[in-house]
């Protein structure tokens, strides 16, 4: 048994209306890696329940306590059915890019069943018409609750759940027990409530140790000369960074419904625009092609604002252990865009700046002084923060996620590419996560679909910020 974290609570609690905390990713594989060049139905799930000890998560189930007295718990099931979780559709012809989609998007817009281990994926063939796949691919849509993970340990599960060569694998002599845990009875979850509220008070502590110092040491002059280095001074950095965001299209409630589109950015092109500007980093470049494309998409809808729009940018505070079953491990830190700047190197360098800023910022506060605040506030209270206080101060969430940089396979299908897909929040109606596999940066957008109707169109105004960084 191991029970939710703060963060993780308050991601459980997001689930609400419209709003579903879920993430994903999109996989498309190329069968003709695979022994015969034919990948069944069958196959994927022989393959998928294979592997299903590899990560806990895949057999952990929530369980509340009695009257709601103190954070759920994930409990080790051991009776999994592989053929409720993963499932098997089909395009209509033509098959291509937009329809798949619009069927994925569809299947994003709904939530989890949570009264089951929280995943679900689906195996989707007829992808016969779309530039750049394989003849006779097939994707798979996974589907995992945000409760349970977050990028980086999405990272590492997409490595324990593929192999690294396309040939089978050696079964095992002895066959592995299945996870799970004794079902908790209701007097064990209240007894263990004790234990946890004083775990609590010792984090709300230390959390007063952590802030204290700060508070001491710096007055409000000291901690903005730390936070605003001399390199970052300047009309265009202090109009940017003063007060609330401009309100966009994508800063209202969210419908039921969601689309999504990704392009891919080469690796080397993202380390040749790197390399020409001094200092810049991956994840800069990276910045620099979203804030590219919102400003040309909300400049063809007459919509620019004259201030620059504010990004919420999840840092990991996991460190060199990339621990998968440790639950989410983030901080955060606001970035400026500079969308009101028009050229695209002097944004570049601008985010650059501001991404320093940012980190400064992060750090002087502790980076992981976000997650220790949810650890001690109830979660009605974390929630109402997160809605009222921190959503009103940024546009929309970007994020980055380091991928591995070696081919994949399942049951033998080389996996030929992979697209993050994330989250929405009230308030917030765009997600823009980036994630790097095999020499290739994907990018995948998330939106409402009364806020980005043509998600096609927004993908265009993408390819022109790469362009012309």
């Amino acid at each position: 048994m191991r029970q939710l974290s703060g963060t993780d609570s308050l991601f459980l609690a997001l689930e609400r209306g419209n709003q579903h905390a879920h993430v994903a990713g999109l996989s498309i594989y190329d069968p003709s890696t695979a022994p015969g060049g034919v990948v069944r139905f069958k196959g994927i799930l022989e393959f998928f329940a294979s592997r299903l000890n590899v990560a806990k998560l895949f057999r952990s189930r929530l369980v509340h306590v009695p009257f709601g007295l103190d954070r759920p718990y994930w409990v080790g099931d051991a009776d999994i059915d592989i053929e409720y979780h993963i499932r098997h559709i089909a395009l209509p012809h033509p098959g291509d890019w937009r329809q798949l989609c619009i069927q994925v998007a569809r299947i994003h817009s709904r939530p989890l069943d949570l009264t089951r281990p929280a995943w679900e994926a689906y195996v989707i063939e007829g992808l016969d018409n779309i530039p750049g796949v394989p003849h006779g691919s097939f994707a798979m849509y996974l589907k995992l609750h945000h409760s349970a993970i977050d990028g980086e340990a999405g990272a590492v599960l997409i490595k324990a759940i593929h192999s690294l060569t396309p040939e089978p694998e050696e079964p095992s002599t002895e066959p592995e027990a299945p996870i799970a845990d004794p079902e908790p009875t209701a007097i064990e979850l209240l007894s263990r409530t004790v234990g946890s509220r004083f775990k609590q008070t010792l984090a709300a502590t230390d959390l007063l140790a952590d802030i204290a110092p700060v508070a001491l040491a710096m007055g409000r002059k000291q901690l903005e000369a730390v936070l605003t280095p001399p390199e970052a001074d300047g009309p265009d950095q202090d109009e940017a960074t003063r007060g609330k965001p401009p309100v966009t299209r994508f800063n209202a409630p969210l419908s039921p419904h969601r689309v999504i589109e990704a392009i891919p950015f080469a690796m080397d092109e993202v380390r040749k625009i790197r390399k020409a500007f001094e200092g810049v980093t991956v994840n800069d470049v990276f910045m620099a092609a979203c804030a590219g494309a919102l400003r040309r998409y909300l400049e063809a809808k007459g919509e620019l604002p004259d201030t620059a729009l504010i990004a919420f940018v999840p840092m990991t505070t996991r460190g060199s252990v990339k621990d998968a079953e440790a639950g989410n491990q983030i901080g955060m830190a606001e970035m400026p865009l500079f969308t009101q700047v028009a050229d695209d190197a002097k944004r570049l360098q601008m985010i650059h700046l501001g991404s320093k800023k940012g980190k400064r910022a992060a750090e002087a506060l502790g980076k992981n002084l976000p997650a220790k605040l949810f650890q001690v506030l109830p979660t009605t209270l974390a929630r109402y923060a997160q809605q009222y206080v921190i959503i009103p101060r940024i546009n929309l969430t970007i994020s980055n996620v380091r991928g591995p940089d070696v081919p994949l396979y399942m049951a033998g299908a080389r996996l030929h590419v992979f697209m993050p897909i994330s989250m929405l929040l009230d308030g917030m109606g765009l997600n823009i996560t980036g994630f790097s596999y095999n020499g290739v940066l994907w990018i995948c957008a998330v939106s409402d679909r009364a806020m980005m109707p043509d998600p096609g169109f927004f993908a265009e105004c993408f390819q022109d910020s790469i362009a012309a960084l």
